[in-house]
């Protein structure tokens, strides 16, 4: 039996063609039929589109290499003059504001983190959807927020003595952020509500109440014992949960048993970096999951203490308002989905000619199918309250990219029969292309844009290929010191606020900033990443719930709209600033200096590498040379290959050198996976498709359009697939072992 059924003109994967017949499009008024037809005609018209698109971006990297070869390359005023003649940098747009309509207050008028997940991992999706709220607690107790210290560690047991100090600084948090008139939360015996105010007894036998009495929110229980008191700072909520007779709550003068704050605003439900899907079956995964999450159905097993638990979807919670009207508050974080970018082509759909089909319109459309059910009422718990459906679109180059986005979605909306621009656009603002021209990217899609943001790690892999032929480029490490990160960071909010985004009372969007990719350093996290607040930043991305719960305290400390406020006025950085190239002018490093680097990156790129190939896990926390765990996705692979890439061809380091240090860096990995189940050793497999991956993405990285790693990605993971046992492990296994 073939793998594909043949229906207006386009080959479909069968079981792609029966999930979404039979599980997508039930109950959402749209026929198959119409969807199937709608999904030729996308096929038709956007193909030939986007490759030509793809053939311009080669064009003109091909005339930045011939320029950048030549002595002229390096001249700054010289270089932009011909940025611009040959059309890599465009004509400023005339002014404009963006005019998103329906956007929910969590993009446009509440500042607040952002989570990105694999949403083919039903327990990770799940784990952020409901990372909305979060346990101050805990986020303070388990992580080195505080110090791990003796006697104040924690442990396997609970420890009251860090019990204490982790009360301490939540109920400074309160005085901080909710202050009461007189005296400080840690001196309350209780509170209560007396007509619509909040009250609190003190130590000392006086009575007070808030000292800016409408950040009483509401509560829950009796107004003379509440369970519950709700306060609001700048739109984010935090609660105190009050329980007497819990083991927290039964030493605490006033009972507080925690502090739940309001954490993940918002969460990038990814279909992209953090994924491997590379043939049908993993993206139905991919999309099931999505639906789940759009028809409230996603459960996941989770395994803890000996048992089994089932997690479901977060219910709304439910106060009491001080004025005594019932209260709900969304229980769940605001779910948006990130598509592939343009240059990744499928084979599950393909045309009439049997070519491989743009993924990212098959994207577009089925992750807006599903997210029907949302619209349609379909589901107990609600999503988008405004009726709107978010699709982050990423590596995008340039504003006529970013047009050919838009009229994708679009044509989405007619076959769909939605509304104009029901369908949101995010414009993830990681390649330069689209940093140089972001005003332009911006108008081009200006009455559905949602949400810009930067990426330091794929703007960076883009970065070194762009100059890949001018010379050795910096280490690593000093990316962050040069002209063009600053300017890039700068520009990205300037020119979003020049445009209309940001948030207030009229929010149209968010101004976002990027990963904070050291999970377990929580304490480095409170301390560096408010600063993205101070630069303007609406939100910004975490990798967990605990660090969304955490990096919620800078919101508070942090008045973002007034920030925003006060740098509209700012100009953006001079173009010129962002041309800039981060070469290593004059460096002299010594052979230890080289070899530090260059293990570093082969170490992370394997890493990485041997968990998507022979697992497929697209995002992954591997330890750095010094085991300290860093979340890693296609981004982080990208600079880590383009670099050693760019090294090679500039003779910084040898083909030699990268061999030896590839096969070191393999007996390096593989130690610290020994204990790892289904985990296929690099240094004994060195023929394996996940240790020739590596190889690939270093010694042929510079011939990779743009830099990026997909190609060979997925052509090895296919390879590791087809071989049904590995060792005697199937490639299910390894999967289930690595969730």
């Amino acid at each position: 039996m073939t793998t594909h059924i043949q229906i207006e003109g386009i080959s479909i994967d069968r079981g792609l063609h029966t999930f979404v017949n039979t599980e997508v499009l039930p109950e959402t008024g749209v026929s198959p039929e119409t969807f199937w037809a709608g999904i030729s005609g996308l096929v038709v018209e956007y193909s030939p589109k986007i490759r030509h698109a793809l053939a311009q971006r080669d064009r003109l990297q091909k005339a930045i290499d011939n320029f950048l070869i030549g002595s002229s390359g390096t001249d700054m005023h010289l270089r932009t003059r011909f940025m611009r003649e040959i059309g890599y940098v465009e004509e400023l747009p005339p002014k404009f504001t963006v005019s998103t309509q329906n956007v929910d207050a969590e993009i446009g008028r509440v500042a607040g983190p952002q989570l990105v997940v694999p949403v083919n991992n039903a327990r990770y999706a799940l784990n952020a959807a409901n990372a909305r709220w979060g346990s101050l607690y805990d986020a303070l107790y388990g992580t080195d927020a505080l110090p791990q210290t003796p006697p104040f560690q924690s442990g396997t047991e609970y420890n009251p003595l860090r019990g204490r100090i982790v009360v301490r600084r939540a109920k400074l948090f309160l005085d901080e952020t909710v202050p009461l008139l007189i005296g400080s939360h840690a001196d309350a015996l209780s509170y209560y509500v007396h007509h619509g105010e909040l009250h609190a007894k003190l130590e000392c036998g006086r009575t007070t109440g808030l000292k800016h009495p409408t950040q009483f929110a509401g509560f829950a229980g009796a107004p003379a014992e509440p369970r519950a008191v709700l306060f609001n700072n700048r739109g984010l909520h935090i609660e105190l949960k009050i329980d007497r007779s819990s083991p927290i709550g039964s030493v605490d003068k006033a009972g507080i048993a925690d502090v739940i704050v309001e954490a993940a605003m918002s969460t990038i439900m990814d279909c992209e970096d953090s994924v491997a899907a590379v043939d049908a079956q993993d993206k139905v995964l991919v999309y099931r999951n999505w639906l789940g999450l759009m028809r409230g159905t996603l459960t996941a097993a989770v395994p803890r203490n000996g048992q089994v638990t089932n997690r479901t979807l977060a219910q709304d919670r439910s106060y009491t308002a001080p004025d005594g009207a019932p209260l709900t508050l969304h229980g769940r974080s605001l779910m948006l989905v990130r598509t592939v970018g343009h240059h990744m082509f499928t084979d599950m759909v393909l045309d009439a000619e049997g070519n491989e089909t743009p993924e990212g319109v098959i994207d577009a459309a089925i992750l807006s199918a599903i997210a029907l059910h949302d619209l349609r009422g379909n589901s107990p718990v609600r999503n988008s309250r405004m009726g709107s459906i978010y699709l982050v679109r990423p590596k995008m180059h340039g504003s006529q990219e970013v047009a050919l986005s838009d009229a994708i979605f679009t044509s989405v909306e007619e076959i769909l029969s939605l509304p104009r621009n029901t369908l949101k656009m995010g414009i993830m603002d990681e390649e330069r292309r689209t940093s140089c021209n972001l005003a332009a990217c911006i108008n081009a899609a200006r009455e559905r844009v949602f949400f810009i943001n930067t990426g330091f790690l794929d703007r960076t892999g883009d970065e070194i290929h762009t100059c890949m032929k001018a010379g050795p480029v910096v280490r690593k490490g000093d990316m962050k010191q040069e002209p063009w990160i600053r300017a890039y960071e700068q520009r990205n909010v300037a020119i979003g606020l020049e445009c209309g985004l940001g948030i207030g009372p009229r929010g149209h969007g968010q101004i976002g900033k990027g990963m904070w990719a050291i999970p377990d350093r929580m304490a480095d996290m409170l301390e560096q990443k408010g600063a993205q607040m101070r630069a303007g930043a609406s939100t910004a991305w975490i990798p967990s719930p605990t660090a969304a719960t955490l990096h919620a305290l800078h919101y508070h400390q942090v008045d973002v709209m007034e920030v925003q406020k006060e740098l509209k006025y700012h100009a953006p950085l001079p173009m010129e600033d962002l041309l800039s190239l981060p070469l290593a002018q004059g460096a002299h490093w010594s052979e230890e200096e080289i070899a530090a680097e260059l293990d570093t990156n082969l170490q992370s790129i394997l890493g990485y590498v041997v968990r998507w190939v022979d697992m497929g896990v697209g995002c992954s926390r591997v330890p750095d040379l010094n085991n300290v765990g860093l979340m890693e996705d296609r981004a982080t692979l990208r600079i880590s290959s383009q670099h050693v890439a760019n090294w090679l061809m500039h003779g910084v380091v040898s083909e030699a050198q990268v061999e030896a240090a590839l096969i070191r860096m393999a007996r390096m990995v593989d130690e610290q996976n020994q204990d790892e189940a289904g985990y296929i050793p690099l240094s004994t497999h060195q023929d394996g498709p996940a240790f020739m991956a590596a190889r690939e993405l270093v010694f042929d990285g510079a011939r990779q359009p743009n830099g990026y790693t997909e190609s060979i990605l997925h052509r090895r993971r296919r390879e590791a697939k087809s071989r049904h046992r590995i060792d005697g492990v199937s490639h299910e296994d390894m999967e289930f072992a690595a969730d």
